[in-house]
């Protein structure tokens, strides 16, 4: 157990830090919601900046707040033993202070100090690197007592804000090249190579040591597989027969590992029925374009799926849950949504256009909620154009100008 005195020097300590003069402010603040009675779970892959945010939001809340890193070296060991003392020293030195617990799967039962602090009408605000453990034990543990929130890499325009660019196409093609991962981008040199060990470091901490796996050679593989093709529809069977791993169940098993560390992303396939929608397989994007070109093994990544992976990310984090629209062998639409479905290449040519226009338009014509009818649209990297094709008008833009 830990010394009474160590959990009060531990909290008194100054643990809002001021702001680095690189920080960025995440966009994402603006649309956060606290609910009474419910903890704000901020989830997301290692070093997405989740900390960060973190600390922007306790510099933010009205009133008082305790910031509480459990991987502080003082609070080493702390567990349910010493959750009633915690809670004694936040009632005598930090009275009706909101709390923010950050990496607090650090502390074993984490979950049962949380709800004692919202039981006590505390606001709180945790977050922690193992994606599982905050993503489906998170429900289980929390029943009915949290908002999760998923925070991601920067986007586009939290880029241009760090790097000082001017929104382009030149700032997009960097930004396809490095993506948002803060501490990658603060040193560029070494960019590629932070982002390679952050995969390594991901699937070792998050799914290797966590499922007790022995052989990780498959899941690796597997990895740089879907990250070296994201945007392409990609059955379980497939998978285990390409890379020769030993099951279809096998395949499924670290595709949702990979899911749950926040790895990769999901895109289902359109269909107004729901057993075709589960059955058909799916899209799989990378958390970030420039984790996916840091770890592709081809020798020149595709640009135009990297662009396809950063217009995922942004209706995303629009809140947005895209599907992907194809017929077999004859047209395929990137995405589609409530208002709009969107076909994303780098430069519209005359031996693509064809192809492109015939998914677009044939992905306009499917059934949407109330009849509304899709707006159709072009992402490229720098093309700027209104067409017009079988009576459907299409508005052709530059991706740097729709991203946020």
């Amino acid at each position: 157990m830990l010394l009474r005195e160590t959990l009060v020097t531990a909290l008194a300590s100054p643990s809002v830090v001021s702001p680095l003069p690189t920080e960025v402010p995440r966009r994402v603040v603006q649309s956060l919601q606290r609910v009474a009675g419910h903890a704000l779970v901020l989830t997301g892959v290692r070093r997405c900046g989740k900390s960060t945010l973190q600390q922007q939001l306790c510099r933010k809340t009205r009133g008082a707040a305790v910031f509480c890193n459990l991987e502080d070296t003082r609070l080493y060991g702390l567990g349910p033993e010493d959750f009633p003392t915690l809670l004694s020293v936040l009632d005598e030195h930090h009275a009706g202070a909101a709390v923010y617990l950050d990496e607090v799967q650090e502390a074993p039962e984490w979950q049962r100090l949380v709800r004692a602090l919202l039981d006590a009408g505390r606001s709180v605000c945790v977050t922690g690197s193992n994606a599982s453990l905050l993503g489906r034990e998170l429900g289980a543990r929390l029943t009915g007592r949290h908002v999760s929130t998923a925070v991601y890499p920067f986007s586009f325009g939290e880029y241009l804000t760090f790097r000082k660019y001017q929104r382009g196409a030149e700032a997009l093609r960097g930004y396809l090249d490095e993506g948002g991962f803060p501490g990658a981008l603060r040193e560029p040199a070494a960019g590629p190579a932070l982002l390679r060990e952050l995969l390594r470091d991901v699937v070792q901490r998050d799914i290797v040591s966590r499922y007790a796996l022995r052989d990780t050679r498959h899941l690796m593989n597997l990895a740089l597989h879907l990250l070296a093709h994201p945007g392409q529809p990609l059955s379980l069977q497939s998978l285990a027969k390409g890379l020769a791993i030993p099951s279809v169940a096998q395949s499924a098993r670290y595709v949702e590992y990979l899911q749950d560390a926040w790895l990769l992303l999901v895109v289902p396939k359109f269909s107004p029925s729901f057993k075709r929608r589960v059955v058909s397989p799916p899209k799989y994007y990378a958390i970030d374009p420039g984790f996916c070109a840091a770890n592709t093994p081809n020798p020149t990544p595709d640009v135009g799926r990297r662009l396809e992976n950063a217009v995922l990310l942004a209706l995303r984090r629009r809140g947005e849950a895209p599907t992907f629209a194809a017929e077999s062998h004859q047209w395929e639409c990137d995405f589609v949504t409530p208002g709009e479905v969107i076909q994303v290449c780098a430069e519209l040519t005359p031996a693509n256009r064809a192809r492109e226009l015939r998914g677009l338009l044939a992905a306009g014509r499917l059934p949407g909620a109330g009849g509304r009818k899709r707006r159709l649209l072009v992402l490229t990297l720098n093309q700027r154009d209104a067409l017009k094709e079988d009576g459907q008008n299409i508005t052709v833009l530059p991706a740097w100008e729709w991203l946020d």
